[in-house]
Order: structure tokens, then C-alpha cells, then sequence
């Protein structure tokens, strides 16, 4: 029995279509346990706007105040997160909708700045993987808002790229899968098919990879630290797209594992 967790980045999906895609592919599956962890930050900056309120980043993170983590959790717990298993239960797939708050799935503590005060971003401190478990023995795919509390129940937002790692290690996934809005990791001109972790850093440390390619691969080096085997980034295709992934046939997409193999540019 394999068991993946998906991630879903806020413009990988073309909407409606791409979600009822993804309901096909699902039920498609065979002998395969599956995780959904979404993002949804584009909704959140619309949502902010619309209260004037103006976001503010510092390296790629959204500085978070009292105010606006009150909007945050209800765009990524509420809305997102109910549309997403809105659409995969209308197409028939069996959902739990839940969040980082969930029986303490995540426990979160304040993410450090060395210039900045960020307010309520958080890290992912510990997993504790008992609500995960229990939807998949259910016959049922968690899907997982990343907003979560910490010790004395402050909600923090978790960026779901580092949400998405720590639990796919917390709950022994075998792959992890991002899906973007970029066919993969791209150097130079050409996207990569295979990487490994000593590769990527040293892409990282030549400023190759760059912007918020960066902050995933961080996601993705924690993920194979603990011990998921291979994690995929790449677009959606259609419905054939997470089949040919765990096929290992993917039309697109770079494949990074721990230091074994090295990395080849051939599309």
C-alpha cells in the first residue's frame, strides 16, 4: 500500500476542472493512501484587500498580524478548504476536511526573523499524525488547511510547502508531490527531470534556484530528511497526470531523492 500526500499550491488548478480532474484521477488509484494539503494565498490577498488592508513581505513571507490571521484561518479553513472537498465529495471522493488545529495535527511555534517581527507565521514544531491516520483508516483523503495553534492555542500560519513535508514525514509517506503553476525546476533554460539534495543546495548556493523555489526546496530537503523516499514537483496535466507520476513515467516535472542518483536535463 502506498501513501502519497499532494500538495496544492493556490494556481495549480485551472478551478472547477482541475479539481474534478483530480476527482477522476483519485478514484482511479489503486492500493494508494492519499493526503491533500492545500495553499490558497492568492484568495488570501484578495480577501485582505477587500478589508484595506495592505499585505506586507519580507523574504517571501507574509508578515501576519492579529487582524489578519483572523482572515487568513477563515480563507484557508473555511473557504478553500471547503470548496476543495466540496467539489472531490460532489465527484464521489470520500473527504475529511481539517486543519493543523485538528486533535493537534500541527503544533506550531512563532517563526524567527533576524530583522523582522513576522507576527503570527509559524513553523511546524511537531506532527501529531492521529487525525491523518484515522481519516485514511476510514477509507476517507484528509484535506488539510495549514493554519494551526501552538501550545497555548495562538493560530499561526504555517506555509503549506512546510506543512506539506512535515506531515508526509510524520505519517511515512512515500511520495510527496507539489503541484504548481511551473512544470518543475528549472536551470538556465531547461527544466531538471532528477535531482538530488546535494544538487539542489549547490543550485541553491549558485543562485540557480532562486525566489519561491527556494522556500520549497527547504520543504522538500526536511521531507527527505525524514524519510519520504522521492518527492515530485510539477504542473497538472489532466487526469492522467498523478498516475503517470507514480508510474514514473511523467510527462513533466523534476524528481529530487536523497544523494543516490544524479540529476539529467532531457526535455
Amino acid at each position: 500500500m502506498k501513501r502519497i500526500l499532494i500538495k496544492i499550491g493556490g494556481r495549480a488548478m485551472e478551478g472547477t476542472s482541475g479539481y474534478n480532474e483530480l476527482a477522476i484521477a483519485l478514484k482511479k488509484l489503486k492500493n494508494v493512501q492519499v493526503i491533500l494539503v492545500h495553499g490558497g494565498g492568492a484568495e488570501i490577498s484578495v480577501a485582505l484587500k477587500d478589508a484595506h488592508i495592505e499585505s506586507k513581505w519580507i523574504d517571501g513571507l507574509r508578515i501576519t498580524t492579529e487582524k489578519e490571521i483572523k482572515i487568513v484561518e477563515q480563507i484557508l479553513s473555511e473557504t478553500v478548504n471547503s470548496r476543495i472537498a466540496g467539489i472531490l465529495q460532489k465527484n464521489g471522493v470520500a473527504c475529511r476536511r481539517m486543519s493543523g488545529k485538528t486533535k493537534g495535527l500541527m503544533i506550531a511555534e512563532p517563526l524567527f526573523h533576524p530583522t523582522h517581527d513576522l507576527g503570527f507565521v509559524g513553523q511546524v514544531k511537531t506532527v501529531q499524525p492521529e487525525a491523518v491516520i484515522e481519516a485514511l483508516n476510514a477509507g476517507e483523503i484528509p484535506v488539510i488547511s495549514p493554519i494551526s495553534a501552538d501550545q497555548n492555542g495562538q493560530t499561526y500560519n504555517i506555509n503549506a510547502d512546510s506543512a506539506a513535508g512535515a506531515i508526509a514525514g510524520a505519517v511515512a509517506c512515500t511520495d510527496l508531490i507539489y503541484f504548481t503553476d511551473v512544470p518543475g525546476v528549472k536551470a538556465g533554460e531547461e527544466f531538471l527531470s532528477q535531482l538530488t539534495i546535494d544538487e539542489a543546495e549547490k543550485l541553491i548556493d549558485t543562485g540557480v534556484i532562486t525566489g519561491g523555489m527556494v522556500a520549497k526546496m527547504k520543504s522538500v530537503f526536511d521531507a527527505i530528511s525524514a524519510k519520504v523516499p522521492q518527492v515530485h514537483i510539477t504542473r497538472w496535466h489532466g487526469s492522467a497526470t498523478l498516475q503517470d507520476i507514480l508510474d514514473q513515467n511523467p510527462e513533466s516535472g523534476t524528481t529530487i531523492k536523497d544523494n543516490e542518483n544524479g540529476y539529467k536535463r532531457d526535455y
